[in-house]
């Protein structure tokens, strides 16, 4: 397994060995004490898995302090274009963004600090993606930045977004809870 940061600090793309033969594949995506020796959380509270058909867009989503929480996001089935934007007040990448692929064939996966909203939208028929978390879903903390607002180019034009996701507030008018060393 490789851990390849991304260009927002403390956010990786897990890049696992993966096996092959005539039954299928077979791959690590977490090894709490490889991510320990990278400094990442591997103390997971909660896994939730959702399943989108193409074009679907569900992001950009958080969850503000005290409910924050690192994330580590696979691609179970399909493929999703994934991004996350840097909302940490102070930090020299606030406001920017990462993106990439992550599909089911080659299993990799991305690690996301506390104080990134993520989002991904699904390119595939279907799309099934698995979130692990390091705290409880708190309904009162669950937050989000509108999902044209950062500057990502989503692959797919005219993407399905649920109407919470398109009430959010955009970057330009979000007051950030999240400090640049990861506290709110």
């Amino acid at each position: 397994m490789k851990l390849v940061e991304t260009a927002l600090r403390g956010c990786f793309e897990v890049k696992p060995d993966v096996s092959s033969d005539d039954r299928g594949s077979f791959a690590k995506v977490f090894h709490r004490g490889e991510f320990a020796a990278a400094g990442l959380t591997g103390d997971f509270a909660e896994c939730f898995q959702s399943a989108s058909r193409k074009g679907a867009l569900r992001g950009f989503h958080f969850q503000r302090p005290p409910a924050d929480h690192d994330k580590l996001v696979y691609c179970a089935a399909g493929e999703v274009f994934d991004a996350v934007v840097d909302l940490r007040r102070g930090s020299p990448t606030y406001g920017r963004h990462a993106a990439l692929r992550l599909d089911s064939k080659r299993c990799n996966a991305l690690y996301i600090p506390r104080g990134l909203a993520h989002g991904f939208q699904a390119l595939s028929e279907e799309a099934v993606v698995v979130y692990l978390v390091t705290s409880v879903h708190s309904p009162a903390h669950d937050d989000g930045i509108r999902w044209d607002s950062a500057g990502v180019a989503w692959p797919i034009p005219r993407p399905i977004v649920s109407p919470r996701d398109a009430a959010f507030a955009a970057l330009k008018d979000f007051q950030s809870p999240f400090a640049e060393d990861g506290r709110g």
